[in-house]
């Protein structure tokens, strides 16, 4: 079970530089994550370069393998479709695994919807709103944490990038998606180690309570590590919220400095909030449906 869970990891990890793309600050906290699990951080890039031709006998049964799969086509995707080097490394994966294309398809189905989510069905909330809008979303990013579905994991990126969107609207800034993942970026918001880390989470956790199992397609972790993981997404995207609506409402002249000082203080209050509302989050996760989620992102 915990040998599952490592190469399960690795291969998440390796999925991050998949692309070909080195992104320092990225990779930096994929490090950080690789050796809070206890994983060599060297190991970052040796499966995207070549798949060891031992990979599918490391992982005991075919849920592994397909827990494997699912966090690489996760990470992947987090920072919008798939390119072809990305591609490329997950027809290896699936090869190696011995998965047919057919058991996937609904998988990349769901995960091409949430790359391309984009922001044009986001509404235009009244600037008087923003603060309503900012808790929401932080409490339903948090409540999405608690499913186990890999699905939930996946639709957290999409939802903060419409609120940024949505923020940036309502002080009459014209934003396009490239311009939103920038501002991500600058935060230090790395949307393939927020899914790692995402999915770590819901794995250790497992190991801890002697579960790593699959429930409505997804990994059932330990409920230590879900609860840690619903709290980081409040108060990520509840810090990421109200930075942006002072960036947006200054005129976006926060210097590069300034606004990640400013994303860390505020990340520091939203932890602290999180208690308050915490009966809240755990009450919505227990009547959320991911496919309503993922329908209102493809409208």
């Amino acid at each position: 079970m915990a040998n599952d869970a490592e190469t399960v990891l690795q291969v998440g990890l390796a999925a991050a530089v998949a692309d070909g793309q080195r992104n320092e600050p990225e990779l930096a906290r994929l490090s950080e994550l690789a050796r809070s699990m206890g994983l060599d951080a060297t190991a970052l890039g040796r499966l995207s370069a070549q798949l060891p031709v031992d990979l599918a006998a490391r992982l005991s049964s075919d849920q592994a393998k397909r827990a494997a799969y699912e966090l690489a086509v996760a990470v992947c995707n987090a920072d919008g479709a798939a390119n072809d080097a990305e591609a490329t490394f997950l027809a290896g994966l699936r090869s190696t695994l011995g998965l047919p294309e057919s058991a996937v398809a609904e998988l990349h189905r769901d995960a091409d919807s949430l790359a391309t989510a984009g922001t044009a069905g986001s509404s235009r909330t009244p600037a008087a709103g923003i603060d309503d809008l900012i808790l929401k979303q932080a409490k339903l990013t948090a409540a999405l944490e608690l499913l186990p579905q890999s699905l939930a994991t996946m639709a957290i990126i999409p939802l903060q990038m419409r609120m940024v969107y949505e923020i940036g609207q309502s002080h009459g800034q014209t934003l396009d998606a490239a311009q939103v993942k920038d501002l991500l970026g600058t935060m230090g918001i790395g949307m393939a180690a927020q899914v790692v880390d995402g999915f770590a989470r819901k794995i250790v956790g497992g190991i801890a309570t002697g579960v790593l199992g699959r429930i409505l397609g997804g990994l059932a972790g330990g409920a230590a590590g879900a609860a840690t993981g619903a709290a980081t997404a409040f108060a990520t995207t509840y810090a990421l919220g109200q930075a942006a609506k002072q960036y947006y409402s200054q005129g976006r002249t926060l210097s590069t400095a300034d606004l990640q000082a400013l994303f860390a203080r505020l990340k520091d209050e939203a932890s602290g909030l999180y208690p308050q509302v915490r009966g809240q989050v755990e009450a919505q996760a227990k009547g959320l449906d991911v496919r309503q989620v993922l329908a209102s992102l493809g409208r």
